[in-house]
């Protein structure tokens, strides 16, 4: 054993050294695979490197005093082993949590950048109208009587569609800062249902789309807002009525099902693109010509999004899905409980639909 300090210091390196140099090397080796392991071989890394110093310094000898340092290390390993294992799970799933939400926040900011970019183009689309319009009631281009009632009908029709888009647009930014204030009630999906079905029967008849709607006999009672529940269903139909070709056919069918309550939108248009499908409830999101609107002004692009938000904030979703023809939306909201008796979304006892059509 070295008595002068030089002696001392040069063989407590000797000993410590090569086990930093190892638990360096493990802890590179395990940087990306266990924060879990490598909090552990951290805690280590000093115990043993002062244990493998005192030995070495001792002459690989033995002493008491080493048996005393060898328990005492012990018990130090003993409480912060166990602690650097808690300590690193808990900052695993920290950073886990904090990557999960930045994907969201990009995921949030690469959606509003696209929102941003579908909004200027939509806006800029009926204010160019609007504009040409005006200039040409101004200038005289336009000056007979006919003519000029034509291009009013024109400009009130775009701000209307104008008008629409921004409250969407006002209605989206609530939903997504949690501002939104809905009465609540008891409802039977089944009156809401009957009413979207009437008031979405002109435009199913000037599309030359058969609306149609089958309805268990039991109550479909939930707890939510009417007006928008009635958003909701609304915004699915003018969809589906939107997507449908002439001469085909909307079913509108509902029940229960595990305790919620169902509701199927099925068309017969041209299905969805299997790429656009996990994003179709994104507001602003255009996917494939085979979803997109029928024409031009056919509406803001965002009622899918607000249904989304609205089912959302009822506890309840929605999904899509494609048929052999056509697509499926399925609704699905928490039954009131005890409101009904159990009844399958596809066995229907009654039919109280409304059936439109064109020749």
């Amino acid at each position: 054993m070295p008595n002068d300090v030089a002696g001392l210091i040069g063989w407590a390196l000797a000993g410590s050294v090569p086990v930093v140099v190892l638990g360096a090397v493990l802890l590179r080796a395990f940087r990306n695979r266990s924060l879990g392991l490598s909090m552990v071989i951290l805690v280590l890394i000093p115990t043993l490197a002062t244990l493998c110093g005192f030995v070495a310094v001792s002459g690989l000898m033995f002493t008491d005093a080493l048996a005393r340092m060898a328990v005492v290390l012990a018990v130090v390993t003993a409480v912060t082993v166990p602690a650097a294992i808690v300590l690193g799970r808990a900052q695993a799933r920290q950073l886990v949590w904090e990557k999960q939400m930045l994907d969201q926040e990009r995921a949030a900011e690469a959606s509003r950048r696209e929102l941003v970019a579908w909004v200027s183009h939509d806006l800029r689309t009926p204010l160019a109208g609007i504009r040409a319009m005006g200039e040409a009631l101004a200038d005289g281009v336009v000056d007979r009587p006919g003519d000029i009632e034509r291009y009013g009908v024109q400009v009130v029709r775009e701000t209307t569609r104008l008008s629409g888009m921004v409250d969407d647009l006002f209605e989206m930014s609530k939903i997504n800062a949690g501002a939104l204030r809905l009465h609540v009630e008891p409802l039977d999906l089944r009156e809401l249902i009957d009413e979207v079905v009437a008031a979405n029967a002109p435009a199913a008849a000037r599309a030359g789309v058969e609306l149609h709607a089958r309805q268990p006999d039991s109550a479909l009672t939930v707890t939510g807002s009417d007006q928008a529940l009635t958003r909701v269903l609304t915004n699915v139909v003018a969809n589906a009525i939107a997507h449908t070709p002439p001469g085909g056919r909307i079913e509108i069918s509902a029940g229960t099902a595990r305790g919620s309550a169902r509701v199927h939108i099925d068309d017969s248009g041209p299905g969805i693109s299997e790429t656009d499908l996990p994003r179709i409830f994104e507001a602003g999101y255009r996917g494939s010509a085979a979803r997109s609107p029928a024409a031009e002004g056919s509406g803001s692009g965002m009622g899918l999004a607000i249904a989304a938000g609205l089912l959302s904030v009822h506890h309840g979703d929605i999904t899509a899905c494609n048929r052999e023809q056509g697509a499926r939306f399925e609704i699905r909201l928490p039954l009131l409980s005890g409101a009904a008796d159990p009844v399958s979304a596809s066995r229907t006892a009654r039919d109280r639909g409304l059936s439109t059509s064109t020749p």
